[in-house]
């Protein structure tokens, strides 16, 4: 044992003067390291996509409040995150109710999956028409109010009047939002994607999947996206949609304090878990158009587990949404049921007769890919260190709304000072789609160009470059467009504010793509090849976004999806291809880099791959917190109430020795299991003098779900505390266990692919001698000197 009990530091060096192990599940009382070399206070601040709820005595809260600088490290994995039970717990009353239901039983849980996907993608469809109308609507109406003042100013004199009102304006809207999001419920910020992904990841991350969260999310990005930010409304659609199926699964709302009695078989993480995938398939749905791009997504992205009827369900579910967005969006713009402009962004039909690739060009997209990979990486790179920044500095509520502000009124002004620079006429035709041509300094007759792609919202900005014919842009005008887009979206990502990536990316990928073709006709001679520009416009977003988020299969869908043209399938997929290499060259994709940043324990498809050497004894946390197959109540109530270490899971053993010789396994039970126990007094003696009404049941551990009563709740008197509870009913009697020399990859194998929280470690004697968790397993991460420690912190 002697081995065993050494490991006592993260670090795994046997330094005591380190930083002590936070023993997941020990009977020793640690206390935190909380102190750095330099002394201050360590606690790392709240970042914009993340807020971790912790008690905060008043001492703490006095100190706490003092240093305008929070520390960061990311060499830190947070203790605060707690894992999700995705592997069912088969005790004997598990066991029961599936042996009572009958194969009709089974039938109808199965159609009720069916109508479960249908509701998601049903709600997820109207709540992206809500924010298309609402922000269409509201930006119609700034829009409107700038143009008039423009136009009236431009005669009088005064242009400087204008300017205010557009940046007050926007700074307005975006206040609402920013306000929102950090004082009511600031998980709500970002585009959500990370949060999603780590829960489908089986990281429980507070409040994520709320009522509440879905409300702030739907109005803030309403007011970012009409507020002028460099911002799209795609990223959040994907957060409510998952909000929307975990609530719409469990037939009820722990918000509202409303339990409607239905789809009450569906309430435990692992069915949870199966719905959000498809409630974030529904989302990419209804916001591009894509069903079979939501599909992939959810499948690329998203889900860490997946199986064959799940693919079909949240087909459904995508279906379902994009129809649902069609046919209220045909209703509101007057022509009831004709479906033919699918999702939040209509990037508009590419004609294939006009617009075809030849086999010379192909070099060509492969360049526009490389680019594409080096400047995502550079936009990668330049936010990640302004996100550290933010969390060091910028971690108060009213600071984050001053930020926002302050993006929103730079924004308007910047957007301003190219229209007002520029003297890019050209001629108002016939066929013209501008919604709002600025005439500015130009003739009658003429609008200005670079008010085409600023003062706009950007998905009509991406359709004018995508479509526009040849000639419309200036290469100086799409030049200074991109540079200056660039580094507001990079400063506007990771703003306290709700808003996705998708659109900002693609629209500095389409002015750079059509700048590319632009100057391709210029060297070629021969116009008929290079004639259309808006082909490049198209590989250029493509490129730009897959050097940001890295997404392969269900961006080339996505896109081929939205523009109604499977020609560019082949070119589109090369060119993400290469601006994934390129880009993973440098650094990662956005949101694993925001998902590191928030030091959430993620555990990604391999165990890092010079990790052969370390065995289940080296990363497993010792010694362990046992529990006796009939155990007394108090010693029950005390292992739950300490507060050093806070313990999820127990390994139940038979009788334990007295010279601290580990128990033999007989199973494992969950804290959430015991204490409904507690509070439904399951006792033996309860029992045995039939005090006891009823025999407890699986739907009183499901009522209970998913906010299970904290310890202190539960009152437990003295002379309960004297009686006996017999755990066997309720424990899972066949836990995954590993023997102690396993080694760490095939560890994380079993634990990765079966969505496991814990994994019990034994000895030849089938003795308890460690136990895995998710934590022991993220903290080996390959980095530039090979295999890395993560520390463990209370962040």
């Amino acid at each position: 044992m002697a081995n065993i009990a050494k490991k006592v530091s993260w670090s795994g060096r046997g330094d005591d003067r380190g930083e002590r192990t936070p023993l997941l599940n020990g009977d020793e009382e640690v206390k935190y390291n909380r102190q750095l070399s330099g002394g201050g206070i360590f606690h790392i601040g709240r970042l914009s996509t993340v807020d971790l709820e912790e008690e905060i005595t008043p001492e703490e809260d006095i100190v706490r409040s003092r240093p305008k600088e929070i520390p960061h490290n990311e060499k830190l994995l947070s203790l605060k995150f707690e894992s999700l039970d995705y592997d069912n717990s088969e005790n004997q009353l598990f066991l029961e109710e599936e042996r009572r239901m009958s194969h009709m039983g089974f039938r109808c849980l199965e159609i009720r999956r069916w109508v479960i996907c249908g509701l998601i993608g049903f709600l997820t469809g109207l709540i992206a028409c809500m924010i298309d109308i609402a922000v269409e609507k509201l930006a119609g109406y700034k829009y409107f109010a700038v143009k008039l003042n423009i136009e009236k100013y431009t005669e009088l004199g005064g242009l400087s009047i204008s300017l205010i009102l557009w940046a007050v304006l926007n700074s307005a809207f975006v206040m609402f939002g920013a306000i929102a999001v950090a004082f009511v419920e600031p998980i709500a910020a970002g585009s959500g994607i990370p949060q999603i992904k780590c829960f489908l990841n089986g990281v429980k991350i507070p409040r994520v999947v709320r009522l509440k969260t879905l409300v702030i999310k739907v109005f803030g990005v309403i007011c970012s996206v009409a507020g002028g930010l460099a911002v799209g409304k795609e990223g959040p659609m994907i957060h409510s949609g998952a909000v929307v199926a975990a609530g719409v699964s469990q037939g009820r709302s722990t918000s509202l304090k409303k339990d409607f009695k239905i789809f009450e078989y569906f309430r435990r993480d692992t069915e949870k878990r199966d719905f959000v995938s498809a409630g974030a398939a529904a989302g990419v749905s209804a916001a591009f158009g894509a069903p079979v791009g939501g599909v992939l997504f959810s499948l690329e992205e998203g889900a860490s587990f997946w199986n064959q009827m799940l693919t079909w369900r949240i087909f459904f579910a995508s279906m379902v949404s994009t129809f649902t967005l069609n046919f209220f969006l045909s209703i509101y713009h007057g022509k009831p049921g004709e479906l033919s402009s699918p999702g939040l962004i209509n990037f508009g039909r590419f004609d294939s007769d006009i617009v075809q690739y030849n086999l010379y060009e192909i070099p060509l997209f492969i360049i526009m890919g490389a680019l594409g990979g080096v400047l995502g990486a550079l936009f990668n790179i330049i936010n990640y260190w302004l996100t550290i920044f933010r969390i060091r500095y910028i971690h108060r509520p009213c600071l984050q709304v001053m930020e926002a502000m302050l993006v929103a009124a730079v924004t308007a002004t910047v957007s301003f000072a190219m229209i007002y620079f520029s003297n890019d006429c050209q001629p108002l035709g016939q066929d013209n789609t501008e919604e709002y041509p600025l005439q500015l300094f130009c003739a009658d007759g003429e609008y200005n160009s670079m008010a085409t792609a600023f003062f706009n919202t950007p998905e009509r900005s991406v359709r004018s470059l995508f479509h526009n014919p040849p000639g419309t842009y200036n290469p100086v005008t799409l030049g200074v467009f991109t540079l200056a887009y660039f580094f507001l979206a990079v400063w506007t990502y990771g703003l306290t504010v709700s808003a996705g990536v998708f659109i900002p990316s693609l629209l500095i990928g389409a002015a750079w793509g059509r700048l590319f073709g632009i100057l391709l006709s210029f060297i070629a001679s021969s116009q008929s090849i290079w004639a259309d520009p808006g082909k490049y416009a198209l590989i250029g977003a493509a490129a730009q976004l897959g050097g940001i988020v890295r997404m392969t299969l269900s961006l080339t869908v996505i896109l081929v999806e939205a523009t109604g043209n499977v020609t560019y399938g082949f070119p589109i997929m090369l060119v993400l291809m290469t601006a994934k290499i390129v880009g993973d060259y440098f650094i990662e994709g956005l949101y694993d880099i925001h998902i590191k940043l928030q030091s959430v324990p993620f555990l990604h498809w391999d165990a890092p791959p010079t990790s052969h050497w370390l065995t289940a004894r080296e990363v497993m946390s010792s010694p362990v917190t046992c529990l006796n197959r009939v155990e007394k109540v108090g010693r029950i109530v005390d292992v739950l109430s300490n507060t050093s270490t806070i313990h999820n899971g127990f390994p139940v053993v038979a009788h334990t020795s007295e010279n601290d010789e580990p128990g033999i396994i007989c199973g494992l039970i969950l804290r959430s299991q015991l204490i409904v126990l507690l509070k439904h007094k399951v006792f033996v003696e309860r029992a045995s003098s039939r005090l006891s009404q009823r025999k407890l049941q699986l739907k009183d551990f499901r009522d209970a779900y998913p906010r299970f009563p904290p310890i202190q709740s539960i009152h437990v008197s003295q002379d309960e505390r004297e009686c006996m509870m017999d755990l066997t009913e309720f424990m899972n009697p066949t836990p995954y266990t590993v023997p102690q020399e396993t080694s760490l990859p095939r560890v994380f194998k079993l634990f990765r692919a079966l969505g496991l929280r814990h994994l019990v470690v034994v000895d030849n004697e089938n003795r308890v001698v460690g136990l895995v968790t998710r934590k022991d397993l993220a903290r080996y991460h390959v980095g530039k000197d090979g295999l890395e420690e993560l520390h463990l912190a209370q962040t």
